[in-house]
């Protein structure tokens, strides 16, 4: 919790953590695509540069319309494609502040890695989408084995064949 809001992590992983590699998501799953897009729906999203700009990839340029999008960099002249829904912070703390401005239901630390490791001890949830084997990543998530309330996990196969399941745990 922050300052009485629950803080949720969303990620999708491989079999060893993996979130990513060469800034890229390891996998394209409409079905985890769609879930994403309603879990962070209207909510304040924290996320370093790098997940930032990749996201810009995914979305032909454009932010997750509804959402505060709050960007997270040591570079202090940083500045964001898109001034409005966007806001450039420098370390976790201002972004968890910036988050909590509106009294959200949910705060949702989006990646990558960095911010993943650094907001852990205050994350209360967390949305996962959990895909079989192993895909070469080069950025991780964290261990989150102190998250021991299973809220829900169902398994699922994509189109393309890939076994994932979504799994939402708390501590």
């Amino acid at each position: 919790m922050y300052k009485n809001i629950r803080v949720v992590m969303v990620a999708a992983l491989d079999s060893k953590r993996g979130i990513g590699k060469n800034n890229k998501l390891l996998f394209r799953i409409k079905e985890d695509f769609d879930r994403m897009r309603k879990l962070i729906a209207g909510k304040p999203l924290i996320m370093g540069r790098n997940t930032y700009e990749s996201m810009l990839s995914y979305t032909e340029g454009k932010i997750i319309p509804g959402s505060k999008n709050i960007v997270i960099t040591s570079d202090a002249d940083y500045g964001v494609k898109h001034k409005e829904g966007c806001l450039v912070t420098h370390s976790l703390e201002s972004a968890m502040e910036a988050a909590a401005k509106d009294n959200p239901e949910e705060i949702i630390i989006f990646g990558g890695q960095k911010v993943f490791e650094q907001a852990l001890r205050a994350t209360d949830r967390l949305y996962l989408t959990v895909v079989e084997g192993d895909f070469g990543a080069d950025t991780f998530f964290p261990d989150y084995s102190e998250f021991k309330k299973v809220l829900s996990e169902k398994d699922y196969v994509s189109a393309e064949g890939l076994k994932f399941k979504f799994l939402d745990l708390e501590r």
